[in-house]
């Protein structure tokens, strides 16, 4: 008979240098997490991507030392799959939200999608931009970072490309954006229009 390792111990483990810990974790609650995110997003690849973002969040949190252990890992990381659900809405408009008013106006709902001439050159400058930055990073990391973004892939897509563990990968990622963050800064550049 195997005894059931309690969340708190295996996220004081994780949080002292066990990877192992935090795998039992994922894989102990990996079917509820997935069965919640599939539930609101109903597509398996987004339920996959949001379900990889949760945990990048939750390794994020515990690495700081910012998860205040109150015996409530798993609802903690709902919330948290939650939030990101909402965000994929927001982000893909899938939700949208109007002012109600008297004086409706349709064009204040649907829009050109289309860019004009000025904004396409200005985004053919930061695409430009950011493939330089991206460039500047070390291979391991530029290699998670543009099959992630570029490429669409989910992290079990890029832990099987590349050979190494999806928490290798996750961790690439992690460290690509951070460095893609101080080249940013060391350069003093506006990646916005």
């Amino acid at each position: 008979m195997e005894v059931k390792i309690e969340d708190s111990v295996l996220v004081r483990e994780y949080i002292s240098g066990d990877e192992k810990a935090l795998s039992i974790l994922i894989n102990r609650h990996n079917q509820r997490i997935s069965s919640f995110i599939y539930s609101k997003v109903l597509d398996r690849d987004i339920t996959e991507d949001i379900f990889q973002d949760t945990f990048i969040k939750v390794i994020n949190t515990l690495k700081k030392g910012s998860y205040s252990e109150e015996g409530k890992f798993l609802p903690w990381v709902m919330r948290i799959a939650h939030n990101l659900i909402i965000d994929h809405f927001r982000k893909n408009k899938r939700m949208p939200m109007f002012e109600g008013s008297d004086d409706f106006n349709i064009f204040s709902v649907i829009g050109d999608d289309k860019l004009n001439a000025e904004k396409q050159i200005i985004k053919n400058q930061i695409d430009s931009d950011l493939r330089e930055l991206v460039d500047e990073l070390p291979e391991d990391q530029r290699e998670v970072l543009l099959m992630r973004i570029y490429k669409d892939m989910s992290f079990k897509e890029i832990s099987e490309n590349t050979g190494v563990s999806i928490n290798t990968a996750l961790g690439r990622m992690r460290y690509a954006l951070i460095n893609l963050r101080k080249i940013i800064d060391k350069h003093n550049i506006v990646l916005t229009n």
